[in-house]
């Protein structure tokens, strides 16, 4: 009996070990891919803007898995905290002061501030309702900037912005140009963004969204409060999506409606589903085919959303955990 039991344990923890194992190999993949994209990226017929939007739309589609997949919760609207955060730093840098880390921070308060009061209307919705009213808030913001000509530039877009070279005392990043210095950018700003919602989602505060995911109604009979944490969750979420979307004015220089569109919503829920919403690092890699697919077909027909659409049924029919999901289940 002893034996069985000191054989279990050895069991367990090599599976721990080879578990550990497997994370620090993918880490170390990850990161070692992003850092080289400007290797090898150009050998592929890429270029190194193409991988910048995949880091801001990973980062966006990753904001939104913190929501979807790790809380339970469903948003069609997280586009509009996406365009709120490229419409702040934009107006920022247009119309109050030249500084690109306060046009990031105005940014991401504003689509923030405005995801966390607006959570606190919706807290108590659930299911459709609560995806409905995601819709319906973030139409509003669309419509606002639409129509708005003379602030937010209408249909056409806020232009006459650029992003400016950042100071460290006697130190300059000079990320003006656009190239390798603003990919490793972007890259830094990622990388800061995903330790915290790393950090966040390994906390209490995440094994407690873990718990509410998987059985709110027991979660609530354990004395949780279930609605204050939905609503930090959709706060935060919020938070993030709204710094990738600063990260996409300062790419384009430019800031349009379509960002704050529901249809830029289901693009983020489409990379989640495809990379695997209820893994860390899924959203990322559904960015990166999406994002690449998206320009690469594109290039050859405007139809490109059809072999999108291909792609997503063939990924919910054959690998309803996502591409991340299905490889983890099959390692283990």
């Amino acid at each position: 009996m002893t034996t069985a039991l000191v054989a279990g344990k050895e069991t367990g923890a090599s599976a721990e070990q080879l578990a550990a194992a497997r994370r620090v190999l993918m880490l170390i993949a990850i990161w070692g891919a992003l850092i080289t994209v400007p290797l090898w990226l150009p050998l592929l017929g890429g270029y190194t803007a193409l991988a910048g939007r995949v880091l801001v739309f990973g980062l966006a589609a990753m904001g939104l898995n913190m929501l979807l997949g790790f809380t339970g919760v469903m948003s069609f609207g997280h586009a509009a905290y996406f365009g709120l955060g490229a419409y702040g730093a934009g107006l920022t840098l247009r119309y109050l002061v030249h500084s690109t880390p306060l046009a990031m921070l105005a940014g991401t308060l504003l689509g923030g501030l405005a995801g966390t009061l607006f959570g606190l209307l919706i807290v108590h919705r659930r299911g459709v309702y609560f995806a409905m009213c995601t819709i319906a808030f973030g139409q509003l913001w669309y419509y606002l900037a639409y129509s708005w000509n003379s602030f937010t530039g209408g249909f056409d877009g806020l232009r006459d912005f650029h992003r400016e070279a950042i100071g460290f005392g006697p130190l300059r990043l000079d990320i003006e140009s656009g190239g390798t210095t603003f990919y490793f950018f972007l890259l830094g700003v990622f990388a800061v963004g995903v330790a915290l919602m790393g950090f966040l989602l390994r906390s209490p505060f995440g094994r407690t969204l873990l718990a509410i995911r998987e059985n709110e109604r027991r979660a609530r009979f354990l004395g949780i409060p279930v609605e204050q944490h939905i609503w930090l969750s959709f706060s935060i979420s919020c938070f993030f999506t709204a710094l990738a979307g600063t990260l996409y004015a300062l790419l384009n220089n430019f800031a349009d409606p379509l960002a704050l569109h529901y249809s830029l919503s289901g693009y983020f829920l489409v990379m989640t589903v495809i990379g695997g919403m209820r893994t860390f690092w899924g959203p990322l890699l559904g960015a990166a085919v999406f994002v690449v697919l998206q320009d690469y077909i594109s290039s050859m027909t405007v139809n490109w959303m059809s072999f999108i659409g291909v792609i997503f049924m063939a990924v919910v029919l054959f690998f309803p955990r996502g591409l991340l999901g299905a490889r983890r289940r099959g390692a283990a």
